[in-house]
């Protein structure tokens, strides 16, 4: 009798994966690849996929680290990590610095020390217009170098509102809600001077977000909606390139994600400007959607490796051509028609790199982030500047205090 001496095949071991997007059907797809890519790249490892809408994600997270139901690999937006961690929702990744060395620092998600979670890609945003607008109210183009200054940027105000050729001489996108707010308007109040928190510490939002550099950008903001400047939080915005391109608006302060759309529509015409400089410097967000490994999963040798699978060069750059979203190392965005040398997008890489500001890096970010948008709705629907941001200030401080200060949420054991 003989027998016969088989190759025994081991079945891989299944990972839960929660991704945030699945409204975007062209992101989805890339995300897809990714997976099954990785599936079939090695034996021991099978990510299982499962989408959500943008809207309901992080509630569904919050819901399963509650009754301990949280997946292998959560996607997290980046603002979110710090707190997310300090509530045992996420554990460091398995991975070294040399992998993230080359990544823009906004696109890795650190907390304590240690890297949590990374990115593939990055956002940014810019005031989006056309150069023969500017010319024709002898505006000058601002560049990353030489951007406008808060006067420039109130005269272009000016002088389009008083020409009548639009409905609003800017749009700022409030009709979002949520994460926009912190993302994009909170950067103003940073250039006048101001924050949401003292960041020495991360213990108070006294002086930084009620001082008198705070005050002054909230008579600002305040002033441009009693003048008729852009649209107010409450007026709805069903797309807001198409606004632009059909001329409703003379410039809108938007993300790179929109930007090959306006491109494709006016081609060397469309521009897109650095954040005016209103004192203390040109400031933008950063910090996108990134992924991590859960607490509770019992496999991070096998999560941490599908994230340092998906962090390869080769899916930023098509991440960055097929969305136009910015891709995280120099590599990508070298290889990328959109982003390398030649690429109409590659400006943006600079502008993250130049002016990008992480929100603020702490657990209490989520109340301030609530804290801050109610508070400039509040001041644009016609509230006493003063007595909102002393009352915001006051919330921040309340939550942190309530939190014990948030333990630990400086890496300080």
């Amino acid at each position: 009798m003989s027998l016969t001496v088989g190759t025994v095949v081991s079945a891989q071991t299944e990972l839960s994966m929660w991704y945030h997007g699945s409204q975007n059907e062209f992101e989805r797809e890339i995300i897809v690849e990714i997976v099954e890519d990785f599936n079939a790249s090695q034996p021991d490892w099978k990510v299982i996929l499962k989408s959500f809408p943008e809207g309901s994600y992080n509630d569904s997270v919050v819901q399963a680290a509650q009754t301990g139901n949280l997946p292998d690999i959560i996607d997290v937006d980046a603002p979110v990590v710090a707190n997310w961690a300090w509530l045992g929702y996420l554990q460091p990744l398995n991975l070294t610095e040399a992998k993230v060395a080359a990544f823009l620092p906004s696109a890795v998600g650190r907390w304590n020390g240690h890297i949590y979670s990374v990115g593939l890609w990055e956002a940014a945003l810019a005031i989006l217009t056309r150069k023969s607008t500017l010319e024709k109210y002898d505006i000058r183009l601002p560049s990353l170098a030489a951007p406008w200054s808060a006067d420039e940027f109130e005269t272009a105000l000016v002088k389009i509102k008083q020409s009548g050729d639009f409905e609003y001489p800017l749009d700022l996108g409030l009709a979002r809600e949520g994460e926009w707010f912190p993302y994009a308007i909170s950067p103003f109040l940073q250039s006048f001077g101001g924050d949401l928190i003292d960041r020495s510490a991360y213990d108070t939002a006294q002086g930084v977000l009620n001082g008198e550099a705070a005050l002054k950008f909230g008579r600002w903001w305040q002033s441009l909606f009693t003048r008729g400047l852009v649209p107010g939080p409450g007026e709805p915005q069903s797309d807001r390139t198409a606004a632009l391109i059909e001329g409703r608006y003379a410039m809108a302060w938007d993300g790179n994600w929109s930007v090959l759309d306006f491109i494709e529509a006016f081609g060397e015409d469309a521009v897109f400007l650095p954040a005016p400089d209103f004192g203390q410097g040109s400031v933008i967000g950063a910090g996108s959607w990134q992924f991590g490994v859960s607490a509770t999963s019992k496999h991070v040798d096998g999560a941490s490796a599908f994230v340092e699978f998906a962090i390869q060069d080769r899916y930023l750059s098509t991440i960055a051509d097929e969305l136009g979203l910015i891709p995280p190392t120099p590599a990508a965005a070298s290889a990328s028609a959109n982003y390398g040398p030649e690429g109409r997008l590659s400006g943006f890489v600079d502008l993250s790199r130049q002016q990008a500001l992480l929100r603020p890096v702490s657990p209490s970010y989520v109340v301030i982030a609530k804290v801050f948008e109610r508070a400039l709705v509040e001041i644009a629907e016609g509230g006493d500047v003063k007595t909102v941001l002393d009352e915001a200030t006051d919330d921040i401080n309340r939550d942190i205090k309530r939190n014990a200060g948030y333990v630990n949420q400086l890496g300080v054991e």
